[in-house]
């Protein structure tokens, strides 16, 4: 997925250095795209949240009983939790980058919205 949103972004970001496009079809296939990434950046938030909240309920098991073998699973759940977070970093700052992509396209129409 990783390769795939960067090969996107920098795809659109080639696209907006041509003015010689129909952007009225650019700007629709762009939104399908947010679509899709915005759906898998919800999924992966569900996901990283579900994997914290385990984590930190193992902690606490693991404080109140001192069972050693819920260590282990803590520390897998930590292995776990680090790639979803930085995974979903990159989701949520790609995802607004391609609102600001979008902005862009409809700036390439006409005066359209610009946040500075």
């Amino acid at each position: 997925m990783k390769k795939r949103i960067l090969a996107y972004l920098e795809y659109v970001d080639g696209l907006l250095k041509k003015d010689d496009l129909d952007w009225d079809e650019e700007i629709k296939k762009h939104l399908v795209q947010i679509s899709f990434f915005a759906h898998e950046r919800l999924v992966h938030l569900i996901v990283t949240v579900l994997f914290a909240l385990m984590t930190v309920g193992c902690i606490l098991y693991l404080n109140f009983t001192g069972n050693i073998v819920i260590l282990f699973l803590v520390i897998a759940l930590f292995v776990l939790l680090i790639p979803y977070i930085m995974h979903y970093y990159l989701l949520e700052n790609s995802v607004q980058r391609m609102y600001d992509q979008y902005d862009a396209m409809r700036n390439k129409i006409s005066s359209s919205f610009k946040d500075e």
